[in-house]
């Protein structure tokens, strides 16, 4: 997790890179893990005989999976702000899956911040827009905007 940052710089970050998430293996126990739980087991992301039939040649993850997979790139890059409570994801106000993440792909997330406001009793409505890149692949896997509230 990245070093505490106080409320007036996140603020001011506004139209920057907030923070970047390490690469993470996007491996086939993890697909299949994420069928299981999800209950999704179509045959593209945990048949690999049958996807390698198709133009994506192989098994790809779940497009919730790699969405999921953002909180804990998030948790792990992102500065916490100085003296929050809370932190709570407090939704999407849009999602878009640009491209297919392959198995065997290592990912990260990529956070800026889009707008940050004062609410209410002080907490802070922070706009993040979030992208999942894949390693080696120009274009994007995933671009969110993400709203998180922290509480102070």
């Amino acid at each position: 997790m990245a070093n505490p940052i106080d409320r007036e710089a996140l603020t001011a970050m506004t139209g920057q890179i907030l923070a970047q998430s390490e690469w993470t293996l996007v491996d086939q126990a993890r697909i299949d893990a994420f069928a299981e739980v999800s209950g999704d087991r179509q045959f593209l992301h945990v048949d690999p005989a049958q996807a390698a039939q198709t133009e994506f040649g192989g098994t790809i993850a779940h497009g919730m999976l790699t969405l999921s997979m953002m909180s804990g790139m998030a948790f792990e890059a992102m500065p916490q702000v100085k003296g929050q409570s809370a932190c709570v994801n407090y939704g999407f106000d849009k999602v878009r899956f640009l491209a297919p993440v392959p198995v065997g792909a290592m990912i990260r997330g990529q956070f800026t911040v889009q707008d940050a406001k004062v609410r209410g009793r002080g907490d802070l409505m922070v706009r993040v827009g979030a992208e999942v890149q894949v390693q080696g692949i120009d274009r994007p896997a995933l671009r969110a905007e993400w709203l998180l509230l922290y509480s102070f």
